[in-house]
């Protein structure tokens, strides 16, 4: 896996740049909807059905305010909402990419 460069706000995306020449683009608000966090995705309960939170994003939830580099694979985005407990791995990042 390639270690992670630059991560930057361009305009309403976040631009990821690789070590390897990969470069990812991502919309600010898909990356908030698609937060990876149990409080936005739902957990399992004790027989594993999964409920999701009805997510209630107001208009500051979809500014960045920062990021940071977790270990070797993966970012921690802080929104102005004060939200920031998704950890988006790399692979998890690439996989948001490459959807329609």
């Amino acid at each position: 896996m390639s270690r992670l460069l630059n991560v930057l706000v361009i305009g309403n995306e976040l631009a990821l740049a690789f070590e390897d020449g990969e470069e990812l683009y991502l919309p600010l608000d898909m990356l908030r909807r698609a937060c990876p966090c149990a409080a936005c995705q739902g957990e399992p309960d004790a027989l594993g059905r999964v409920l999701r939170p009805v997510q209630q994003i107001g208009a500051r939830g979809f500014e960045l305010r920062k990021s940071e580099v977790i270990g070797g694979y993966a970012i921690q985005l802080f929104w102005a909402d004060g939200h920031s407990t998704g950890l988006y791995t790399f692979d998890y990042l690439r996989r948001l990419s490459s959807l329609p």
